[in-house]
């Protein structure tokens, strides 16, 4: 929740607080490494799901230091660790050292707030009497280099009506700057800026990962909200960093019950994390103490609420409480894939899920695959060489799962991958599911380029969580819908084959899934020699398609996608159009927007909540609505329009909403067009405005573009 900056101190100087008791001082745990972004996700020594709680703003002593009481900061913490919570969030002031070490001892993590949004206007009036870099500066070199640091968030909710009336441009420019400033004093910390869903439309490329406070009080919200969110975070962690429900207003059953649904929905949908808002009700804010909230999970005398089990409980059994997994095989086909079925081998011995198998089919390998494969624990089936579509066959037939997933030699799953795409299933009544591919960052530079280059492996969605094709490299699919469409057609011995299939599949009126979570480490090509190979043969098997399939390219010879490509790297940049004619961020404009007063605020708060209910965006081209479009639907109300029932208390947040009392949250309408995606370019694809390039293409079809600029012709 956003502080006024009237409770702010930006000039005040940490005195040393008071020493905790003896008593109350834990023995130091081992060093543990520092977390690093992998894909989805943090790791440190093992992947790291972040089960946290916002702690402060606490009332300061008379020298202005927010944490000073160590005795009481220890307590906390002891009972934190004792509940499973393995992070703290500081919003709001940077912490003492102190504060830090504490953590340290309970084998805490911590959040460390730096405050940006207090300097901002300072910045913009190109005032001089404050340097915000200096400042961020001395906070970064207090935190730096602790053992229990795990990132430092830029800034908490920069205010929708200030990030408008600057304009968004330099509110990314400036918080670029601060983010260059943070990696310069400690170059291996995480960081990050907490944004909410009013200021969604700011585009942050240059964050390790995303963070957003969300309030909302129906599964069916928070679930399409959040897979909204995944596609505008695109293949960098998303966290939740704050959500919560006022148990004054609600009860504490009430609030017991919604944090467990929140907490589950959230780590279901893929999030690295949650931070529950907040640790206690003891809060204090515009130089007052807030009595009018209880939005903590302890009282202000640090007893537990019935909210506090809940969320140990969610915590615990996250990112899945146990279920009947339905029993998945896992189909692998390699030719001369010795550089790196071992990998993929080794990645699938580290799964976590308790019902799967392996089938590794050898289409004819005449280096040392099969040897290779012979060490691990897996079903290998030989064949002579007859192309990746018999081979898959021969995988499906051979698969004793409900379930068939398909993953390519080159690739290793996460940990969780199976147990995301079962999930999935069980929750709908998709015929297949698919996941990203991410390239792993250690391949060097060359494969990088490939990775950014375009023809690779990428995905089609309809809306935020359905899909018009899922690559092949990490697709997955009920073994009786497969059946039913005679499998694989064997014509596509190199590639095409995902296309088809999901085509046909289709085509019988079966949908297709996402996850964003469902992740595969998928390896690129390494040399400029293996690309052009890899894209010569992806060309022929356009080649098949086109044949099979006329209706889906139009008279250009481009494949016409009703959904829309998400993409990265080099597709951006070929991507000719104004970015803010695409329509593409209907939010920046709040001329359609209508404003909903709210109740009025807590004693001690200043201001008043509202809400700003955000209109269909509108095709800038052509003056229209676009149908197309597409965004998280919230509930079962008529997209566009807010429902009243969202509104069930007077501090609780309507249908999107942060907890600010001078937010003015956009709502995520069921047609909004989805954002672009971080490191990606969301393009839409139609017969009108064709893509250049497929999810698989030649590189001829580059010499298709030239002339595309002056066409506005998008690029997938």
């Amino acid at each position: 929740m956003a502080l006024p900056l009237e409770d702010r101190s930006i000039f005040s100087v940490s005195a040393p607080p008071r020493a905790p008791s003896p008593s109350v001082v834990a023995s130091m745990p081992l060093s543990r490494p520092r977390p690093v972004i992998g894909g989805k996700f943090l790791v440190s020594d093992r992947k790291l799901y972040i089960r946290g709680v916002t702690y402060g703003a606490f009332r300061p002593d008379p020298d202005g230091n927010e944490y000073y009481d160590l005795d009481t900061i220890e307590r906390d913490f002891a009972l934190m660790a004792a509940n499973d919570i393995n992070t703290v969030r500081i919003p709001h002031t940077t912490p003492p050292r102190s504060l830090l070490d504490a953590a340290h001892r309970h084998g805490l993590w911590v959040m460390v707030g730096l405050s940006a949004e207090q300097y901002l206007g300072f910045v913009i009036d190109k005032r001089r009497d404050c340097d915000p870099e200096r400042e961020l500066r001395e906070r970064v070199r207090r935190c730096a280099g602790h053992p229990a640091l795990l990132a430092y968030s830029l800034g908490n909710e920069i205010q929708a009506h200030v990030a408008r009336w600057y304009g968004h441009r330099r509110v990314e420019r400036y918080l670029e700057r601060l983010y260059h400033v943070v990696k310069n004093e400690d170059p291996e910390g995480l960081v990050t800026y907490v944004n909410y869903p009013s200021t969604e439309y700011l585009e942050l490329p240059f964050l390790d990962f995303l963070c957003y406070n969300v309030y909302l009080e129906r599964h069916a919200d928070l679930k399409a909200y959040l897979a909204r969110l995944q596609n505008v975070a695109g293949d960098r962690p998303l966290m939740l960093t704050e959500i919560g429900l006022d148990a004054l207003r609600n009860g504490e059953a009430a609030q017991a019950s919604s944090l467990d649904w929140q907490i589950r929905t959230a780590f279901a949908g893929g999030c690295a994390g949650v931070f529950v808002f907040a640790w206690t009700d003891e809060w204090h804010r515009a130089g007052a103490q807030v009595d009018d909230w209880a939005f903590g999970i302890t009282d202000c005398e640090r007893q537990p609420k019935p909210a506090l089990a809940a969320v140990r409980k969610a915590f615990v059994e996250a990112p899945f409480r146990d279920l009947s997994w339905p029993r998945i095989s896992v189909v692998v086909c390699t030719y001369n894939g010795s550089r790196t079925i071992r990998d993929c081998l080794e990645g699938l011995e580290r799964v976590d899920y308790p019902n799967f198998e392996t089938i590794v089919v050898d289409d004819g390998s005449t280096d040392h695959t099969a040897d290779i494969v012979g060490e691990y624990d897996v079903r290998l089936i030989r064949t002579e060489n007859r192309g990746l579509s018999n081979a898959r066959n021969q995988g499906m037939e051979a698969a004793t799962g409900e379930i068939v997933a398909y993953l390519d030699d080159d690739a290793y799953p996460d940990p969780h991958w199976l147990k995301y795409l079962a999930a999935t299933f069980a929750a709908t009544k998709h015929a297949g599911v698919g996941g990203p591919n991410i390239a792993p960052p250690v391949d060097g530079p060359i494969a990088d380029c490939v990775a950014n280059a375009p023809g690779g492996p990428v995905h089609v969605l309809l809306s935020d969580w359905e899909a018009e094709h899922i690559p092949g490299c990490n697709m997955a699919f009920r073994k009786t819908c497969l059946e039913a469409i005679g499998g694989f057609d064997p014509q596509f011995r190199v590639a095409g084959d995902d296309v088809d299939v999901c085509w046909r599949l289709q085509e019988q009126g079966w949908t297709l899934g996402f996850h964003p979570a469902a992740v595969v480490w998928h390896h690129r090509r390494n040399s400029v020699l293996a690309y052009w190979k890899q894209q010569r043969g992806y060309g022929k098997a356009e080649a098949l398609l086109k044949r099979k399939w006329p209706e889906k390219y139009n008279g250009t010879g481009q494949l016409s996608w009703a959904g829309r490509i998400y993409s990265r790297g080099l597709t951006r940049s070929l991507d000719f159009r104004p970015v803010r004619a695409r329509g593409e961020h209907a939010l920046l404009a709040p001329a359609h927007s209508r404003v909903v007063s709210r109740d009025s605020p807590p004693r001690g708060a200043r201001g008043s909540r509202r809400c700003v209910e955000a209109a269909p965006p509108r095709d800038a081209a052509a003056g229209r609505r676009d149908p197309r479009a597409h965004g998280a639907g919230l509930g079962e109300h008529e997209p566009g329009a807010l429902p009243e029932r969202a509104f069930r208390s007077p501090l609780a947040a309507p249908a999107v909403c942060a907890a600010s009392p001078h937010g003015a949250p956009p709502r995520a309408s069921s047609r909004r067009a989805p954002p672009r995606a971080a490191g990606g370019r969301v393009v839409r694809g139609t017969a009108r405005d064709p893509p250049l390039l497929s999810p698989i293409k030649s590189p001829g079809a580059v010499d298709r573009a030239r002339g595309g600029a002056r066409r506005a012709i998008a690029p997938c």
